[in-house]
């Protein structure tokens, strides 16, 4: 029974770290963008009205967004104070950009496809996408436009 047993390698290299959001990343990061600057505690106090987070949490994940480049601090006094280094609508930009290269190959054509076929898709939402896409105006030149 005493066999010998060879045990696979486990890879101890850490996950490549993400550049996108987690909805809890996304969740400060809404706090931040709607008051501005703000402390963990400040951060804690506004999250408290959906689920409640402990303030080490917080703090983990205000870390980390700052390690993708999303929160800057400062320090006042003894506490650090936070605020979104990135604009709401850039990070969004960021994400979709994140989300058409992933998955549909950088194509615009594919993205709205897929969009346009989705059951949920009401008229009044199909409506506005039409009068967005005549708007643009077709003398862009072709690598600015991209299909």
């Amino acid at each position: 029974m005493g066999g010998n047993y060879i045990l696979p390698k486990i890879d101890t290299m850490p996950p490549k770290p993400s550049i996108t959001l987690t909805q809890a990343e996304l969740r400060l990061m809404k706090v931040l963008w709607a008051r501005g600057e703000s402390s963990v505690a400040d951060l804690v106090t506004a999250c408290a009205d959906d689920a409640p987070l402990a303030y080490t949490s917080v703090l983990t994940t205000v870390r980390i967004l700052e390690q993708k480049g999303y929160v800057t601090h400062r320090q006042e006094g003894r506490a650090f104070l936070y605020k979104a280094s990135m604009a709401e609508d850039e990070a969004s930009r960021s994400e979709v950009r994140h989300m058409l290269q992933r998955f549909f190959g950088n194509s615009r054509e594919r993205l709205l496809l897929s969009l346009l076929g989705d059951e949920d898709i009401t008229a009044e939402e199909l409506r506005r996408l039409k009068e967005a896409i005549a708007s643009v105006p077709e003398d862009q030149p072709e690598e600015e436009v991209e299909r």
